[in-house]
């Protein structure tokens, strides 16, 4: 996998993006193709290409993932009505950039998933 991806460029701020939050280990911005009223990408700022190549070592950075999802639902006003986080793995999985992302969607019904 490519160690430059589009999400390494706005983790260095080469590129614009709206910026909600970032820190050492994670960064956060809105999505370019909101799928929801509410979309946001929370990344690790470590390149991790699939949820199948975290490692042992990489627990605590993902934890961090879902707390500053919490925390940025709260702060968009979304957390008592709720909120998706989907994480994709690889092409069948819907994956398009291959450095682990967390959606988090919300702000209006989003609906049940489809289950087999």
């Amino acid at each position: 996998m490519p160690e430059e991806t589009i999400f390494r460029k706005i983790i260095n701020k080469e590129i614009p993006s709206e910026m909600l939050y970032q820190d050492d280990y994670v960064t956060a911005f809105r999505d370019i193709s909101p799928q929801a009223k509410t979309h946001i990408l929370i990344i690790p700022n470590k390149l991790i290409a699939t949820t199948n190549d975290i490692e042992i070592k990489d627990e605590i950075l993902i934890g961090k993932l879902y707390t500053v999802a919490k925390n940025l639902a709260k702060q968009e006003g979304i957390a008592q009505s709720g909120y998706r986080l989907i994480m994709n793995c690889n092409d069948d999985g819907g994956q398009e950039v291959y450095h682990i992302h967390l959606h988090l969607l919300g702000g209006q019904p989003l609906g049940k998933l489809v289950t087999l």
